[in-house]
């Protein structure tokens, strides 16, 4: 793998870490009643590559399952990025491979 290619495959997962634990954050955050992270923060971190650790993030917490928006943007992001990484590494191996 080459390096630009394993940058940036770890910064995906430093991105997702980050979803998931802002997910969970501002879960904690709810049941003190303290300040909350944003909706706009937690939707902008999940669609800029964070969907997966979003939609973990979700179902793991149990936080911001019974909203709209998050039921179908999570999800949404998460796919489309699903995606386009696939193609992208895809796309990748196929042109450099061999």
């Amino acid at each position: 793998m080459s390096e630009i290619m394993a940058f940036l495959a770890a910064l995906i997962v430093v991105i997702n870490f980050v979803a998931f634990a802002m997910y969970g954050i501002d879960k904690a955050k709810a049941r003190c009643g303290a300040w909350r992270i944003s909706e706009k923060a937690l939707l902008t971190i999940a669609a800029a590559f964070g969907g997966v650790g979003a939609f973990l993030g979700m179902r793991f917490f149990r936080h911001k399952t019974q909203h709209l928006k998050f039921k179908l943007l999570v999800p949404l992001f998460m796919v489309i990025q699903i995606a386009a990484i696939g193609f992208t590494v895809y796309w990748y191996y196929g042109i450099f491979a061999g």
